[in-house]
């Protein structure tokens, strides 16, 4: 048997993301104890509706999230259990919340700072309608074989360690979080274990005392003896004395209180937890605590490390009375599964990876591109344009290559408000929409009409270059199988009105004296066709690309260089459009062709 928490215990989380770790560790302990897991509701209001998704085993349980305790309850009518997550300032209303369903019978504070008076309230309230509250401040409860609430225990191999599959015959109450693992530890390498050990928090007024969890392991006939572990301030410990005094028990009580020290150091010093205070005049010392437990007939070791040892002795004189009997232990028992990662690095597991990369690697410190640690190029004055080079063409171009993407990247960064992307993402500022999806809309607008002529350009400038064809033939052949000639032509400069960014990057790249034979191909087309006619000129995109082929990129990224660097543009027309405080745009109806029919009748359905 246990105490509070059994086989039939069925949770209800109140809080967030703490609540699910929590949860996690609750079902370590089911798989571990082989039983299905206890938690079958969260409530976060927040996320209501949804499902948090709890590791099992190799597999993972949905466990659903609602707004409020009464749904989940309804849901899942077999909850009887609360557990408490939620923040110190909203606890008080979780908790009586859970407290007032009438499914629930025990609700376990974890949340600390929790104001006194909420505290008194909370406990006021659960006596009042017979009920348990646990903490605030708990580490939880766990019942051995049974149940656990919370994250008492410790990870999966303490619960093994410390032989929590299977019942014992010592119960624990303890303040102290972390005490309850050591003497539940203890408890199982000195005896044969525990039945319920109860974390019933350090704070100084816990809805439930030593005495009325004193009196559910007296009623439990599975437990054997209690262990309290106590501590200077309050006087739960003098009221567990005096209620073990106070006549014949059967269990036999084992207590020991922290806190010695105090009677070296100034009075009225508060150590760790709220309640850890003792008073002025020496009320809730520890040493009186420790008197008062002795007198009543308790064993009370004289130092915690001579607490395994009275333990042990307990132990024995219980075998040797026949009531207890050795536990023969199981032959195996469940292993946690390994993640993926833990049997990787274990090499115990060969796994085919998803997708591969050549160009970059996060795992260590800090990004490298290509192999080079993003801080080392920055501090030897490698810029975006190499950056580019390493993620797009997995190689560092030099300096005079560097400067020739800079300056495409800012002859390109935007062509003014009217062109198709950037007035798309200013109707999508206007309309409200936020950065990335009002820039989203912009580069949509890429393609073969605007800006997406440069990969297409570069492909078959390059296709014109490789296979040694003259400008008559290659003209000849993309007029019977391509059609136009991606990157000439432009709908308003000319000859006579020439883009002077062209004039510009072709300046300069020929004043490199590098070899530029698509540049110099395309420059020879333009020749001919704006004899043909004055607009079909070397455009901005076939100059783009070009040069980009000459520097030696793939064909298939150049389109990248006028999305990246139009970019630019389009995030300066959204800020633009912002900080104006730009209201939506609608057509003039003197703007749109209305070639529809005029009004006319709709006949009768026929």
């Amino acid at each position: 048997m246990s105490i509070l928490a059994n086989k039939d215990t069925r949770v209800v989380i109140q809080g967030g993301q703490a609540g699910v770790n929590a949860a996690r560790r609750m079902a370590e302990f089911c798989y571990l104890i082989k039983r299905p897991l206890s938690v079958e509701a969260f409530v976060y209001p927040p996320d209501a509706g949804k499902t948090n998704e709890i590791p099992y085993g190799s597999g993972l349980i949905a466990v659903p999230i609602y707004k409020t305790i009464a749904e989940a309850t309804k849901n899942h009518p077999a909850i009887n259990t609360s557990l408490v997550y939620i923040g110190a300032d909203r606890a008080m209303k979780g908790g009586l919340e859970a407290l007032d369903d009438s499914h629930i019978k025990v609700v376990s504070m974890i949340t600390e700072g929790v104001p006194e008076k909420d505290a008194k309230i909370l406990g006021a309230h659960a006596r009042k309608l017979g009920k348990v509250f646990n903490g605030p401040s708990s580490i939880g409860i766990i019942s051995a074989g049974s149940c656990r609430l919370g994250v008492i225990g410790g990870a999966f191999d303490n619960l093994v360690l410390s032989k929590l599959y299977r019942e014992g015959s010592f119960g624990v109450i303890t303040k102290s979080g972390g005490l309850s693992n050591e003497i539940i530890w203890i408890c199982s390498q000195f005896a044969d274990g525990i039945t319920t050990a109860i974390g019933i928090g350090g704070d100084a007024y816990p809805g439930t005392d030593y005495v009325s969890y004193l009196e559910m392991f007296e009623n439990d006939p599975q437990t054997k003896a209690v262990v309290i572990v106590g501590e200077m301030g309050g006087d739960l410990e003098e009221r567990a004395a005096e209620w073990y005094g106070a006549k014949k028990r059967r269990v036999k009580l084992i207590g020991v209180v922290s806190g010695f020290c105090q009677e070296s150091l100034p009075k009225g010093m508060k150590f760790g937890h709220a309640g850890a205070k003792e008073g002025m005049k020496g009320e809730g010392s520890a040493r009186s605590k420790s008197d008062a437990l002795k007198k009543a007939g308790a064993i009370v070791p004289p130092t915690f490390g001579a607490l395994g040892p009275a333990i042990k002795e307990t132990y024995q004189e219980m075998l040797k009375s026949g009531q207890v009997k050795e536990i023969v232990e199981p032959t195996s028992l469940p292993k946690l599964p390994k993640t993926v990662e833990e049997a990787m690095k274990a090499d115990e597991v060969i796994v085919a990876p998803l997708i591969r990369t050549t160009i970059s690697d996060d795992r260590g410190d800090e990004p490298c591109y290509d192999g080079y640690p993003a801080s080392e190029l920055i501090n030897k004055g490698y810029e975006i344009p190499h950056v580019i080079g390493l993620l797009w063409d997995k190689r560092l171009i030099s300096k005079q290559e560097a400067e020739i993407i800079k300056r495409i990247m800012m002859l390109s960064a935007d062509h003014g408000p009217c062109v198709s992307g950037a007035y798309a993402t200013i109707l999508a500022a206007c309309a409200g929409i936020g950065l990335s999806q009002a820039v989203a809309a912009g580069l949509i607008m890429i393609g073969p009409r605007f800006g997406g002529a440069v990969t297409d350009a570069g492909r078959w400038f390059k296709y014109a270059v490789d296979n040694k064809m003259t400008v008559e033939d290659f003209l000849a052949y993309m007029k019977k199988n391509v059609g136009p000639v991606p990157g000439i032509g432009h709908r308003v400069k000319s000859l006579r009105n020439p883009d002077k960014r062209v004039k510009e990057l072709v300046g300069y790249v020929k004043s490199l004296h590098i070899k530029t034979p698509c540049l110099d191909f395309a420059l020879q087309v333009e020749q001919v066709t704006a004899a043909k006619k004055d607009n079909l000129i070397l455009n901005v995109d076939g100059t783009m690309a070009a040069v980009l082929v000459d520097l030696g990129f793939p064909v298939d990224s150049l389109n990248g260089f006028f999305i990246l660097s139009r970019t630019i543009g389009l995030i300066g027309h959204w800020v633009d459009q912002k900080r104006q405080d730009s209201r939506l745009i609608r057509l003039f109806d003197y703007l749109v062709n209305y070639a529809a029919p005029k009004r006319r009748e709709v006949p009768p359905l026929k």
